[in-house]
């Protein structure tokens, strides 16, 4: 009797040992480009064994991944970068913890906080096997809206005032877009390296106070809407305080980018990163004449292409990564959603003038 129990014991030990190394994967996907609440489904795609894990195989654990403007555009088919066939799982960062894993325990251990590097590997799924050489191990004490929002836009912002011109303390950046998650991160990174960031918010009829106040909270000392830069008062007010702009920084096109284009310095350069308005880069023939100007484009997406198996990359994580833990860069204010309520996800990212950020999680 006590053998029968004895074994009993073993055998329930092992099966659900079995049952715990068995996971589930659930993919946010589309089989077609269109509105993303039509195209979109939560499909179960297959179960993964840890036991059968290959040699260098992390199985990961969804934590956060956030909704951007890009991934709604690559969903639409709107986007340079597209996957390469149909169905595929979107989703362009986000933040996973290590389950299980055939590679080196000084490369990394379960618990551990990770960021997969490839770009065609859709974020939007519960668990995913991905190989130790595309993955960065990042500390798990810098907050899950950190962690997950960490590899877009505070990098897209880190190469924006490092790539383009050498900025010195004391001069000064302008950028429209001042309330995305870019222009937050620009904002902060400004106030630590000394350099004077003017952000241009679009009006809005409720709440303008207030998203003044949190960007003000964040180090901003110069907001304005788009209205004021048009103003002759104000361009005389304000560049007889700070100096006229360096490096102007746009990602709504239009008439937006042409009020940025006549207020930058002579020889100043404008760079565009994004296009919001849907609108094209519009360029003054006489400041572009007369005041020397230079355009350029910048998009993150390239940049990592040309640069993840390097360690520009991690370093530049790393270095954002010490900035987050002396509470020098927050996060955006964040909103969690699990993925199996992905509609509603979807619908609170797509609402106008926006500046929650939308993270998919799971239970």
């Amino acid at each position: 009797m006590r053998s029968s129990l004895v074994l009993f014991k073993r055998f329930q030990t092992l099966f659900h040992t079995r049952l715990a190394s068995s996971y589930v994967v659930q993919e946010l996907q589309a089989d077609q480009y269109g509105a993303p609440n039509e195209v979109l489904k939560l499909n179960q795609t297959t179960s993964i064994d840890a036991s059968q894990l290959k040699p260098n195989d992390v199985l990961i654990k969804l934590l956060a991944s956030p909704i951007n403007p890009a991934d709604i555009n690559m969903i639409e088919g709107k986007y340079a970068l597209l996957p390469s066939s149909l169905p595929a799982t979107f989703g362009n960062e986000g933040v996973f913890q290590v389950v299980d894993h055939r590679a080196s325990d000084e490369q990394v251990r379960p618990g551990d906080w990770v960021l997969p590097k490839i770009l065609d590997w859709g974020k939007w799924r519960s668990y995913g096997i991905v190989s130790i050489n595309d993955l960065i191990k990042i500390p798990s004490d810098i907050g899950v809206e950190s962690a997950a929002t960490l590899s877009v836009n505070p990098c897209t912002a880190y190469r924006l005032l490092r790539d383009f011109v050498t900025l010195e303390k004391g001069d000064t950046i302008i950028q429209n877009g001042g309330n995305s998650g870019v222009g937050q991160a620009v904002i902060q990174l400004g106030k630590l390296w000394n350099i004077n960031v003017v952000s241009i918010v679009r009006n809005r009829e409720q709440g303008m106070n207030e998203l003044v106040d949190y960007l003000k909270s964040l180090g901003a000392e110069h907001v304005y809407v788009e209205e004021d830069l048009r103003k002759e008062a104000l361009r005389k007010t304000l560049w007889s305080t700070i100096p006229r702009p360096k490096l102007g920084l746009n990602c709504v096109g239009g008439r937006a980018t042409s009020d940025l284009l006549r207020v930058l310095d002579k020889s100043a350069t404008l760079v565009t990163y994004g296009g919001m308005s849907k609108q094209p880069v519009t360029v003054p023939t006489a400041e572009f004449i007369f005041n020397d100007l230079n355009c350029r484009g910048f998009w993150m997406s390239r940049w990592k292409a040309e640069n993840y198996k390097g360690s520009q990359f991690a370093q530049m994580l790393y270095e954002l990564i010490d900035s987050i833990r002396r509470n020098e860069l927050k996060a955006p204010h964040c909103e969690k959603f699990l993925l199996s309520d992905y509609k509603a996800a979807v619908e609170q990212a797509q609402k106008p003038l926006n500046t929650t950020k939308v993270l998919l999680t799971v239970a």
